[in-house]
């Protein structure tokens, strides 16, 4: 999927640039690895990174010669794990992570151990999913208008929940209020299964989140939803409208995974792997993984994910300091 409205920033990720991309046969394949690579994944196991993560492995070991190893390192919102892919000096570890660590941890928290600019190097942006505004069942509403209609004959009477603040439900929701000037408050928790758990039993009133936390409770009518934030329709919910087609010209946003490594890999071993990430996404593994979660493959390239994480870090940065967010 093309990736529109991408300008690379020069002060964008270390190593993003055309150096990154060298002509074919310019050079012989790079001798890396020379023993097990470390794949950080800053996530429990079985989450959503986790479960990408083990599917392109085995075309990694196949391809390099060396077995790749997920290390699982959750904490802190991802950002324990990718400080230490940042940090890494073994010359042997890349990281997969999402947008929270790369993009709005820097506004969210002001002693972030790394700069994702300076101490990581992009590698491919890898797969992204929409997100769904849901509400609970008895809300009197049946699309985005009726939605907005019952929260401005309710200010402030309704609730949204997220898993935390800066979170992308959270911040989707926001910049959903900010769009339509409807007022709604934040209730956050510490994970979706007891925030679902209550949107089902209606003590709260909406959220948004990605499609594969909600798609069971959208098809047994335990929650209803109105829209998607993609620039599509959802093939999990072809009956539900984009927030575009909806009324809201530019209300796009997605949940998205990422593989970088540490600002001093050599750039050959970044193209190669960049390369065979591509290749990888193409295996029945990763498809299978990356469509049960309700993720797209893009599979773009380091100059794209560079691209992309300066204008998720602008967009969402930006909202975060406009609207005094903090981490919770």
């Amino acid at each position: 999927m093309t990736l529109h409205r991408r300008t690379l920033l020069a002060s964008g990720f270390a190593l993003a640039g055309a150096a990154l991309a060298a002509p074919r046969g310019a050079r012989a394949q790079p001798a890396w690895p020379t023993r097990p690579v470390r794949l950080v994944v800053p996530f429990p196991a079985g989450s959503t990174p986790d479960i990408l993560a083990r599917a392109l492995t085995p075309h990694y070991a196949q391809v390099f010669g060396q077995p790749f190893v997920v290390e699982n390192r959750a904490g802190a919102g991802g950002n324990i794990g990718t400080d230490a892919v940042a940090k890494a000096t073994d010359g042997h570890t890349i990281g997969l992570t999402i947008n929270g660590p790369l993009a709005t941890a820097p506004a969210l928290y002001p002693h972030l151990p790394y700069d994702p600019a300076k101490d990581l190097a992009p590698i491919s942006l890898l797969a992204r999913a929409g997100q769904v505004l849901v509400v609970k069942p008895d809300l009197p509403a049946r699309d985005l208008a009726g939605f907005v209609a019952h929260a401005k004959a309710n200010p402030g009477k309704l609730t949204y929940g997220s898993v935390g603040a800066g979170s992308g439900g959270h911040l989707a929701m926001e910049d959903l209020k900010a769009r339509t000037g409807i007022a709604l408050e934040h209730a956050p928790y510490r994970g979706f299964p007891q925030a679902v758990l209550d949107l089902v039993a209606g003590r709260i009133d909406a959220m948004i989140l990605t499609v594969a936390g909600i798609l069971p409770q959208v098809r047994e009518g335990q929650v209803r939803a109105l829209a998607v934030t993609a620039e599509a329709r959802l093939p999990q919910l072809p009956e539900v409208p984009t927030l575009v087609e909806a009324g809201l010209p530019g209300a796009v946003s997605y949940a998205w995974n990422a593989l970088v490594a540490p600002a001093a890999m050599p750039a050959d071993v970044i193209a190669r792997l960049a390369r065979e990430t591509r290749a990888a996404l193409e295996t029945p593994e990763a498809r299978q993984a990356t469509g049960t979660a309700g993720f797209e493959i893009v599979a773009s390239g380091p100059e794209a994910l560079a691209a992309w994480v300066a204008e998720e870090t602008a967009r969402w940065g930006g909202m975060i300091a406009r609207l005094g967010i903090k981490a919770d």
